[in-house]
């Protein structure tokens, strides 16, 4: 399974509002249960926050990997977020975060999880990748550089 078969255009957003972390994990739990109907939106809001508690899922250059495991969860949902303003989202390296990439799995997705995971790392740690994200410059411009991106990734 890649990133690019659970990565539809329509959860790939631009210009999201969102002035903390808190808000644009807000956003997201509403915007996911809106387009999911197995998912509720407080209970993805509950699991995505508590797994920051255990550290922040900044990862640094301006990137965050929010992620959570949920029961009602049939299937990986991944979602990416490019902020219409940059915020702090406790990042390791200090540095406000612009572009948000979610992921739900179920709960007994131990492997999928990791693997998808390592995917996104790997695919958000690449600057020329990010650069090229943060320069689209609509929705559908986004969606096709991350396509892009991930494809060079998993045929590397």
């Amino acid at each position: 399974m890649t990133l690019e078969t659970i990565l539809p255009p329509e959860r790939t957003l631009y210009g999201v509002p969102g002035n903390s972390k808190k808000r644009v994990l807000e956003f997201f739990s509403t915007f996911i249960a809106q387009n999911t109907p197995s998912l509720e939106s407080q209970e993805v809001f509950d699991r995505l926050i508590g797994r920051e508690r255990l550290g922040s899922t900044g990862i640094g250059h301006g990137v965050a990997i929010p992620h959570a495991r949920s029961p009602h969860c049939h299937g990986p949902v991944a979602a990416f977020l490019k902020l219409a303003e940059p915020i702090d989202f406790d990042a390791i390296d200090g540095e406000p975060v612009d572009l948000v990439f979610v992921l739900l799995v179920p709960e007994e997705a131990d492997e999928t999880h990791l693997a998808l995971l390592s995917q996104v790392a790997s695919v958000m740690n690449d600057a020329e990748t990010r650069s090229r994200l943060r320069k689209s410059e609509s929705q559908r411009d986004l969606h096709e550089r991350l396509t892009e991106a991930i494809r060079r990734y998993t045929s590397a």
